[in-house]
């Protein structure tokens, strides 16, 4: 049976990433029309090769199949709302994408080279070297890929494209992202001035709506779960 406790804060440290990496997600239309008017030398590319596009904060990942095609995981809200493949199957907007992480739903889908990278520059296995693993044979790491292709569910901390991409790769699901967040949220919580600060603000809402459930609840046991934790 799952904590609830744990599930609130997963839930927390989930929407605390996408609000801290939202522009990210606005780079806007400029990229996505840079990324349709780009085109890229697949030639140097080989089935199995990780891709990995920086973006503002965050970087986006695929496995690469050959004759221009990309494996990539990709949050969309359609998903969850249509079977129509010909809608789902066109190019993901920044809006579809951002619903997409908010409900959790996603696909590891096949793109070409040019809507996976929107225009950035691509990096090719950078993985192997900042995270001194071994990888599996390239044909193993594309089949692996491929088996994964279709619905799947998503989370920004727990089930990402890096977790995707990592698995395919090294046989191990690891995100160096989502855990460089958590351990920002880490030292958050550690540092007392967040329980402080937690304090005053509950007292404020308590003085301005009275003393009620919904604001007195909140202002007692935010700073003591702090406190605790710290």
């Amino acid at each position: 049976m799952k904590n609830p406790m744990l599930e609130v804060v997963s839930l927390l440290l989930e929407k605390l990433l996408l609000i801290s990496n939202f522009t990210f997600f606005s780079s806007g239309a400029a990229g996505e029309d840079k990324g349709r008017n780009s085109l890229y030398e697949t030639s140097s590319f080989h089935r199995g090769d990780v891709l990995e596009v920086p973006r503002t904060h965050l970087t986006h990942y695929g496995i690469y199949l050959g004759d221009n095609r990309v494996a990539h995981m990709m949050p969309d809200i359609l998903l969850a709302l249509t079977d129509n493949k010909g809608r789902t199957q066109k190019v993901v907007s920044n809006k579809r994408l951002i619903l997409g992480v908010i409900v959790k739903v996603a696909s590891i889908r096949v793109d070409t080279v040019e809507d996976f990278a929107y225009g950035a520059n691509i990096l090719v296995n950078h993985l192997d070297q900042s995270l001194q693993k071994k990888a599996l044979l390239n044909e193993e790491v594309a089949r692996r890929a491929e088996k994964l292709l279709g619905l799947t569910p998503y989370s920004l901390l727990w089930n990402n494209c890096e977790h995707f991409v990592t698995y395919c790769r090294y046989g191990t699901p690891i995100s160096p992202q989502s855990d460089k967040f958590c351990e920002t949220v880490k030292i958050i919580i550690r540092d007392q001035r967040s329980v402080l600060a937690s304090a005053v603000l509950g007292l404020a809402s308590i003085v301005c709506t009275g003393l009620v459930s919904y604001t007195t609840l909140p202002a007692i046991f935010i700073p003591f779960f702090l406190w605790m934790a710290g």
